[in-house]
């Protein structure tokens, strides 16, 4: 069985209610719903939550929420997967077999069924504990400056500091999207990136909504390409 695992708590500090805040006038949440239902991928779609009005919108849009997320597991500091460990082990306690679970992060406007689909079968015919999508920098990271207290820089890597950008090897970051993962992985309390292999997605659909400014960018940018129909 796969599953589909939507952790939303309900205590974000740095933007208030972001899970459930309108984006582009939709709850956010909705995104990441809406990618794993239409990706048609999943057996069951499930929210991990700690909050009741989350609970209800997951409900509004056509998901489960069959277990209350314990506060000891809500709180600024944990981790993914134990809490994603804990969807899975109180899904088992229902009877469901659970073999491939995928954690999809509730503020992932751009995120791409097709990137669900490919990521899956990658899991299957890698071996790998887990996949997950990254994106490369935009520039070199072997290039990047320290910025002194006086204002001037100095290189953290002086030793490619006359190499052509070109020559250098590209760097990448996690998208912070989406993981599939085994469900031994999970369980066993495997960390994500030692144990990963990678999805390569396009840059310009990561986008990391942290601030009321960063909310502000996205939307524009969501809009934007809404119209173009690039989305």
């Amino acid at each position: 069985m796969k599953l589909a695992v939507i952790p939303a708590r309900g205590g974000s500090k740095r933007i208030p209610r972001k899970n459930i805040k309108l984006f582009h006038g939709k709850p956010m949440i909705a995104y990441a719903i809406n990618a794993a239902i239409t990706s048609g991928i999943f057996d069951h779609i499930i929210v991990s939550t700690d909050d009741r009005e989350i609970a209800k919108i997951a409900g509004d849009y056509g998901v489960e929420v069959p277990f209350d997320r314990p506060s000891e597991l809500a709180d600024d500091h944990t981790p993914t997967v134990p809490v994603i460990a804990h969807a899975i082990q109180s899904c088992i306690n229902l009877g469901w077999d659970v073999q491939e679970v995928c954690c999809i992060y509730p503020g992932v406007p751009f995120i791409s069924t097709n990137d669900l689909c490919m990521a899956h079968e990658q899991l299957l015919a890698s071996g790998a504990h887990y996949v997950f999508p990254v994106a490369s920098f935009p520039s070199p990271i072997q290039r990047a400056l320290r910025r002194l207290p006086n204002g001037s820089v100095s290189p953290f890597q002086p030793e490619y500091a006359a190499t052509r950008t070109q020559d250098l090897e590209p760097g990448y970051f996690d998208a912070g999207q989406f993981y599939w993962g085994k469900t031994s992985a999970w369980l066993q309390g495997l960390n994500l990136h030692l144990n990963g292999v990678t999805l390569i997605i396009p840059e310009w659909r990561v986008v990391d909504i942290d601030t009321p400014a960063d909310w502000e960018r996205a939307e524009l940018l969501y809009a934007m390409m809404s119209d173009k129909g690039s989305l």
